[in-house]
């Protein structure tokens, strides 16, 4: 049931009495409009009659007068049969009666047929008026229906621009259950349409800031594994100078992981800008190994060490993510970075991926890698999404045994 505060009911109730006043005035308008008709009508009719009675006074109904008469379209019924079938016709309306000094004037109608009855105690004679425009009526109609029909066409043309309006209360109302997914069936270019179309894009930031914070929290959840098992190792052993010092680069790593963590998270949830400068590429590796903390024996260094316009830290956690799943998954756990031209290549001795590479780039996809379940799957996901800011491409090669991951 439609309510009473809602906008399609006070469209409808507008509507409605739009129409009734327009009903009600072409009412009126075609009876002052009839009424001044039937006035001019019988007032021509009355000076014809005149005009024919003086003339019949002074030479009879003659041929002269019947064609006079007919200059005015008035046509002459004088057979007495014809008058009695006329007159004695149950359709004929007798609309107004006029009596003259010597004659009586009836204005009569038969089937929109106009008649003037002149009747004397020496004549009864009956005029046809052929000049009535039986089509003003019609007009009138066709005016009015011509008017309703544009009335209706608006009354739809707004109903069916307000109709995605019941498709938007739907999608608001699932949208605090986190029904993020959704169609927009409205093509117009109207203010609704592109309301509809503003929220729906809406929707797809705020669900990818929500799939965001699951990959946030996912990969802090894998990340801190390592240092706090570390962490936990250490301090069951004697507190000598050298586990003070590791102790002191687990925190270091702690500490390192917060801010990868911040800068991850704001680099998935938003467009952050990056703060891009040249920096050799050896430094960035050796903070992406830092960052990981691994040994130097578990990454082979065969590259040129040239210069590449990065983000410093934003970068460097794509590498470490990529040193990461070389070191985890190589057979020998080892892993080695060349370059061939322009193009970075890290490799390792390792089984070839069972999916394509595009398939790992989806959060929390690990495929069916035994060795998976130590990962949750974010590594290249967070990789594409760095490669993707800085305009790169990350490209897969499966050659003797070995994998080779290229950033071009």
């Amino acid at each position: 049931m439609m309510k009473k505060n809602s906008i399609l009911f006070t469209i409808n109730l507008t509507f409605f009495i739009s129409f009734l006043l327009i009903s009600i005035s072409f009412v009126v308008l075609s009876d002052v409009h009839q009424k001044r008709e039937n006035f001019l009508l019988h007032k021509r009719a009355a000076e014809i009659s005149r005009m024919f009675m003086a003339a019949y006074k002074e030479s009879g109904l003659t041929q002269k007068l019947r064609e006079d008469i007919a200059q005015f379209n008035f046509s002459i019924l004088s057979d007495e049969k014809e008058i009695a079938t006329l007159l004695n016709s149950k359709d004929m309306k007798l609309k107004h009666r006029q009596n003259k000094r010597h004659y009586t004037l009836g204005f009569l109608e038969l089937n929109e047929r106009h008649f003037v009855s002149i009747r004397s105690h020496k004549l009864q004679v009956i005029l046809e008026d052929k000049s009535v425009d039986t089509n003003n009526k019609n007009i009138v109609i066709i005016i009015y229906l011509a008017i309703l029909s544009v009335f209706l066409f608006l009354y739809l043309s707004i109903i069916n621009k307000l109709r995605p309006l019941k498709s938007l209360n739907k999608i608001v109302q699932n949208f605090g259950n986190e029904e993020f997914d959704f169609e927009i069936s409205s093509a117009n270019e109207d203010e609704i349409s592109k309301l509809m179309h503003e929220f729906a894009a809406s929707a797809k930031k705020l669900k990818s800031i929500k799939e965001s914070r699951n990959v946030f929290i996912r990969n802090m959840m894998h990340e801190l594994k390592t240092p706090i098992t570390k962490g936990k190792f250490l301090t069951h052993l004697p507190l000598t100078e050298e586990n003070s010092e590791k102790m002191q680069k687990v925190f270091y790593r702690l500490e390192s992981l917060i801010n990868e963590f911040a800068t991850i998270e704001e680099l998935l949830s938003t467009k952050k800008e990056l703060r891009k400068q040249e920096y050799f590429l050896e430094d960035i590796i050796d903070n992406a190994v830092d960052i990981l903390m691994c040994s130097e024996e578990e990454v082979y260094k065969a590259f040129e060490n040239s210069k590449l316009c990065v983000d410093f830290d934003i970068f460097s956690i794509a590498i470490k993510n990529l040193l990461d799943n070389g070191i985890k998954y190589a057979t020998d756990k080892k892993v080695t970075i060349k370059t061939e031209g322009r193009a970075l290549v890290f490799e390792n001795n390792s089984q070839e991926l069972h999916y394509p590479l595009e398939s790992y780039f989806e959060p929390f996809f690990r495929g069916d890698n035994q060795k998976s379940n130590q990962s949750f799957g974010l590594g290249l996901y967070i990789t594409k999404h760095i490669l993707d800011a800085h305009e790169m491409d990350l490209k897969y090669e499966h050659k003797n045994g070995v994998n080779r991951f290229i950033v071009v």
